[in-house]
């Protein structure tokens, strides 16, 4: 297909801006810290990234004894609810992306379930929306967890250790203590004035005057070793009946900023999903995500394939009218989103459609290079059926996290858990956080009288923006593995990724750590200090009317194979690392 350019028309029109863009935009490409501009160390027995190096540790300790990518992973997460509770952990789920040497994906559903008695009034107040920071700490936002499930269920078919092995860096984690990071202070900090946390939260996490531990405090929660340790000898029906199950349904039921019905039937009937992964061809590259309820696959897939018919090599990373291209492409990909994304087992979502290269192509044929789009709205994919609006409440939040794991055989797993907002609910049980991820479901059942795809309903796993992706060579050979956190922004930020690696041949390391463009709608976020700051000008004069700088609250994790090696990648934005076994 050929590669639409830019009109000389725009070029006049940007020439003024572009030189004086030029020379502050080359600097702050240079001007990238070391993390970014320099390779992670390569091994060919195997690799981990992760958004701690404790937990990247860990993984690489399960891949020198021996274990699988899924074993590696499965680790991480465990160690991760330890280091990063405000991310992460066993009160909360995820996706699991799973792929051999020979490129065949499988993926695990392990995303939260509404309980039973959740309804289209679960988040109504006489009729209305409850307001969202009403709604996040306590019972009502808590989904029953997946993650032990998940972990059950992806050991059972890939693992190669003994599960009991998994467990072992957590627990001693736990158990032994571990020296809080200036992130993990201040996310402590900030949640400390949302008053949501319950007394054995506060107990763990805060001093009697009110602070939280400080930087440097060797943490231990026996709790949670404790929990840990059961489950590890007793598998998952340790964290899914018996006491366990008892106090998250007690603690649901029963919590004083306003109980909401979970029952032990709740907790014991939840299960992982098995499910078949969304796989589209970009260029010469096979894409493979996640599909419903996650809404990563087809989002960042649009964005990427919209994009084909561009000469993104061409244009580069500095020039505005990439940016611009990229932030038209996400605002079509996110229209479509919000509008067909939800739970596949309970509303009917246009997949097939939504990856149609012919419904792309007629998407992508409305992307102007030299103009914005004034309006943009959902398309009609093959299959859609007319449904409202699918989204929900569009908050930021910093309760997700991302991993990935390599081993010696060429599997390669990407793997995002969540417990949603930072430390979820603020419920604690057992030591560790139960999630928020109700929050994720539209709160008004309709719009306009036609249903939500993403409307409440027992039993219903809420949408998702985690974006779990493995991409292969027309060989089947792996070229990257990567996700990312950051609530509605997740998808942005892998498709930026996926083209800083394969239309601009960087490094890992470096399209990670380009700056975030956000484009879910009329507005474009840009990263506030970073170089697309200085191309706000440039990005109006293409007609973006509404370009907003934000802080950065992003992370994202890779894995990528150059000339045959290993090289790891983590966010310079976060405390992440690569390990080795």
């Amino acid at each position: 297909m050929g590669m639409t350019p830019l009109p000389p028309a725009a070029r006049r029109s940007l020439s003024t801006a572009l030189l004086a863009l030029a020379l502050p935009l080359a600097l702050a490409v240079f001007a990238m810290p070391a993390a970014a501009r320099g390779p992670a160390p390569v091994h060919v027995e195997g690799m981990v990234s992760a958004a701690d190096p404790r937990a990247a540790a860990a993984g690489a300790e399960i891949l020198k004894a021996g274990g699988s990518a899924t074993d590696a992973a499965l680790a991480v997460m465990l160690a991760l609810n330890v280091v990063e509770p405000q991310s992460s952990g066993i009160g909360g789920g995820g996706f699991l992306l799973r792929g051999d040497a020979r490129g065949e994906v499988v993926t695990f559903d392990g995303r939260e379930r509404a309980p039973a008695a959740a309804d289209g009034q679960w988040f109504l107040r006489d009729g209305r929306p409850i307001p969202w920071p009403e709604v996040v700490p306590g019972a009502r936002s808590v989904g029953v967890p997946g993650a032990i499930a998940l972990a059950a269920e992806a050991h059972a078919k890939y693992g190669r250790l003994p599960w009991a092995r998994l467990f072992q860096p957590a627990i001693r984690l736990a158990r032994d203590g571990f020296l809080v990071t200036a992130r993990l202070n201040t996310t402590l900090a900030r949640a400390a004035r949302s008053g949501q946390f319950d007394p054995d939260a506060k107990a763990l996490y805060y001093g009697a005057d009110g602070n939280p531990v400080a930087v440097g405090t060797r943490l231990k929660n026996p709790a949670l070793a404790a929990t840990l340790a059961r489950i590890a000898a007793s598998g998952p029906k340790a964290f899914y009946a018996g006491a366990n199950a008892a106090a998250i349904a007690r603690e649901v039921s029963t919590a004083p900023s306003g109980g909401a019905p979970m029952t032990l039937a709740d907790v014991a009937g939840y299960k992982a999903v098995v499910r078949e992964p969304l796989c589209g061809m970009y260029r010469q590259w096979r894409i493979c995500g996640m599909g419903p309820p996650s809404s990563g696959a087809t989002t960042v897939y649009a964005i990427l394939k919209q994009l084909e018919r561009f000469d993104l090599t061409a244009l580069g990373p500095q020039s505005p009218v990439a940016w611009h291209l990229i932030a038209e492409s996400m605002r079509l990909a996110y229209a479509d989103r919000e509008r067909y994304l939800g739970d596949g087992d309970f509303v009917q979502v246009p997949v097939s459609g939504l990856m149609d290269p012919a419904y792309l192509a007629g998407r992508s044929a409305l992307i102007d290079p030299g103009k914005t789009l004034a309006l943009v709205s959902a398309g009609t994919p093959p299959g859609a059926q007319r449904l409202a609006r699918a989204d929900g409440p569009a908050q930021e939040e910093h309760g997700t996290t991302h991993f990935v794991a390599v081993d010696r055989w060429g599997s390669a797993v990407s793997y995002t858990n969540t417990i949603e907002s930072a430390f979820g609910s603020g419920l604690m049980v057992n030591g560790y956080f139960l999630n928020n991820e109700l929050t994720d479901f539209n709160f008004a059942p309709t719009t306009d009288g036609k249903p939500a795809a993403n409307a409440v309903a027992g039993g219903k796993r809420p949408r998702s923006s985690m974006s779990p992706t493995l991409i292969y060579d027309a060989a089947g050979h792996l070229r990257l593995a990567v996700g990312a956190a950051g609530g509605t922004t997740i998808p942005a930020q892998v498709a930026k990724a996926i083209i800083g690696v394969l239309d601009w041949n960087l490094p890992a390391q470096q399209a990670i750590a380009l700056p975030v463009l956000y484009a879910p709608g009329a507005t474009v976020f840009v990263e506030k200090g970073s170089a697309h700051e200085a191309m706000i000008p440039a990005l109006q004069a293409l007609g973006h009317a509404d370009v907003r700088p934000r802080e950065a609250s992003f992370k994202a994790n890779a894995v990528e194979v150059v000339n045959g090696k290993l090289v790891g990648a983590a966010d310079p934005r976060s405390e992440g690392a690569a390990a080795t076994p």
